[in-house]
């Protein structure tokens, strides 16, 4: 992730260059993209320059009270929710996902009457067993929301991150239209899927691992020790297309030609042995070296990284502290996993309020 001659942009792709990838190819969006993701150099250093200065620790500390209140108003909800069906609950739709979804659009102005479609869409640009039909039409859907969302906010800006991206400069440098909504394009949909299955692996990690639940409950860990535990052992971002050799290079006595595309195993690293010894398989929130690609590494490290960790930070513990003895409702064996090779969680998470 850090190999000089590694990159992420797709001219160094033979065959795409060739006219070989198809337009309607699965992951077609994910390579045609030009946003920091598949930018190298200079350009990626002045797309994340210019939207860094809208995404500002400063900014994101801001939220934090907002946070706090949207999550204990989707507690309430949960309570009432299993009320109406004998206790349960499925945690996905109730809590995981309104939370970063909520965070996402109001930090950048997006209307309510919209929500519910870009939730949907988000969901589509992240599965892979959708024909390339469907997925074509989820980007230009996508889009198109995002467009109208930047024409409403350059005729009317708001103090909100679209807003702010829109004014952000350096010098007379700007960004285009095209380079603000693919940044939109990365930055909510990043944002909000990742989170919202963070969550998720996080309940279900600790649900199955109750003596380590007890640690975080009793103080004796902090709960910011087991959301890095979490990322490393079961965190949402499990491979992101694409980086490509520049030159011929080896990696692991695996030579590989210059012009070739590499699928990066985020996840993998996680549980490598050679890092994290003979227990890197287990899920052990008192263990020493937690470190994870979860978030990336090097010159594309994650710009919302602190913004996650807030989120989840302040959601978990009063989740388990509001319902103490919560409990998966079905086993887990049954959770239906989710049709993505970019992320990974569960399509629901039914549980049990008690």
């Amino acid at each position: 992730m850090a190999h000089p001659r590694v990159q992420k942009d797709k001219r160094h792709w033979r065959a795409f260059n060739a006219g070989e990838i198809p337009p309607d190819w699965p992951l077609i969006s994910w390579v045609i993209a030009e946003n920091m993701l598949t930018s190298d150099g200079e350009q990626h250093a002045r797309l994340r320059r210019l939207v860094s200065k809208a995404f500002t620790p400063r900014r994101i500390e801001h939220l934090r009270s907002g946070i706090v209140g949207i999550v204990e108003g989707l507690l309430d909800g949960l309570a009432a929710e299993a009320e109406r069906n004998d206790g349960v609950v499925d945690l996905k739709p109730h809590f995981a996902q309104p939370l970063p979804m909520t965070v996402i659009s109001d930090l950048f102005g997006l209307p309510t009457r919209d929500r519910g479609e870009l939730h949907r869409l988000v969901g589509v640009f992240f599965d892979q067993s959708i024909t390339p039909d469907a997925a074509m039409a989820t980007f230009f859907e996508m889009w198109t929301l995002l467009t109208t969302l930047v024409a409403a906010k350059r005729a009317e800006p708001g103090d909100d991150l679209t807003s702010a991206l829109i004014a952000a400069r350096d010098d007379e440098d700007r960004l285009s239209e095209d380079e603000l909504i693919w940044s939109l394009v990365l930055i909510i949909s990043a944002g909000y899927e990742t989170t919202m299955n963070l969550i998720a692996n996080a309940v279900r990690a600790l649900l199955l691992h109750r003596d380590q639940l007890e640690l975080l409950t009793n103080g004796e860990v902090a709960w910011s020790t087991a959301v890095e535990e979490v990322l490393r052992w079961d965190g949402p971002g499990e491979f992101v297309p694409m980086r490509y050799t520049t030159e011929d290079i080896e990696l692991a006595g695996v030579a590989i030609p210059a012009g070739e595309p590499l699928l990066m195993g985020y996840a993998s690293a996680g549980r490598d042995p050679g890092r994290h010894g003979d227990t890197a398989h287990l899920f052990d929130i008192t263990r020493e070296d937690t470190s994870h690609l979860g978030f990336s590494h090097g010159r594309h490290y994650c710009l919302g990284a602190n913004l996650a960790r807030m989120e989840v930070n302040e959601a978990l513990p009063r989740l388990f502290e509001r319902f103490p003895k919560l409990d998966l409702a079905i086993p887990v064996e049954d959770l239906p996993p989710l049709p993505s090779i970019i992320v990974s969680g569960v399509e629901s998470l039914p549980v049990r309020l008690t």
